[in-house]
């Protein structure tokens, strides 16, 4: 495995454990065939595209995360949703059309909850809704999930077999309520295989979003979603 791949799983798999590295093994070996791992060989002595994932939390959320997905899907961009339960349960039709348009739908928690200030079957609770919300309206059970506030308890396995994700870039979108600080923040701090952390329910960060893109598809950046970051 080479160091740019092993930089992107310490990103999505930090401080997971034996447990949660498992995870991340076989969902690599049931999702690469063999002539998949064998074309991904072979791409690596070839010069290397600059990726970056691009991630929502908190959504859906009307009008914010329908114009997000119209800006995405103009620009030909996958991203990476982790949907709050309750929310989903209430736009289903956004949820269905994250998944026809074939961008990845995580788990986010049914409240947006701190999972470390609740009991282990509280936080199981909170994990389960949101999979059979996102299962009943997908067909499909989530393989992902960003813990709220990036807090989780580091010491348990992490429940409903899920592997979490975190992020390195962060412009605090959900504070500054800022288009062009966004943007500025973004552009700043962002490298290849970076993970971005913003939130489909503010109209400033949609835009800063889709402004981004511009202007790193412009630098030549491609973008991919967690998945494909981490087994691409």
């Amino acid at each position: 495995m080479c160091h740019k791949k092993l930089r992107k799983l310490a990103i999505v798999c930090l401080l997971m454990g034996a447990f949660g590295i498992g995870i991340c093994i076989r969902y690599e070996e049931e999702h690469m065939n063999p002539d998949t791992r064998l074309k991904h060989v072979s791409v690596q002595t070839e010069q290397e595209i600059k990726q970056v994932a691009i991630t929502f939390d908190d959504g859906p959320s009307e009008p914010c995360t329908e114009k997000l997905l119209d800006g995405l899907k103009e620009r030909g961009v996958k991203a990476s949703f982790f949907v709050i339960g309750m929310y989903a349960q209430e736009h289903p039709e956004l949820i269905k059309r994250m998944k026809e348009e074939g961008h990845i739908i995580g788990n986010h928690t049914y409240h947006h909850v701190e999972l470390t200030k609740l009991t282990e079957e509280e936080m199981k609770q909170e994990l389960r809704m949101t999979n059979d919300v996102i299962r009943q309206i997908t067909g499909e059970t989530p393989v992902f999930a960003r813990p709220p506030f990036g807090e989780w308890n580091k010491k348990k396995d992490f429940p409903e077999e899920l592997i979490p994700v975190l992020w390195n870039v962060d412009p605090l979108d959900w504070k500054t309520l800022n288009t062009a600080s966004v943007v500025n923040d973004i552009m700043k701090e962002v490298e290849d295989g970076d993970i971005i952390l913003l939130h489909d329910s503010y109209p400033t960060s949609v835009e800063a979003a889709l402004q981004c893109i511009d202007l790193l598809q412009k630098q030549g950046y491609q973008f991919v979603t967690v998945d494909e970051l981490m087994f691409g």
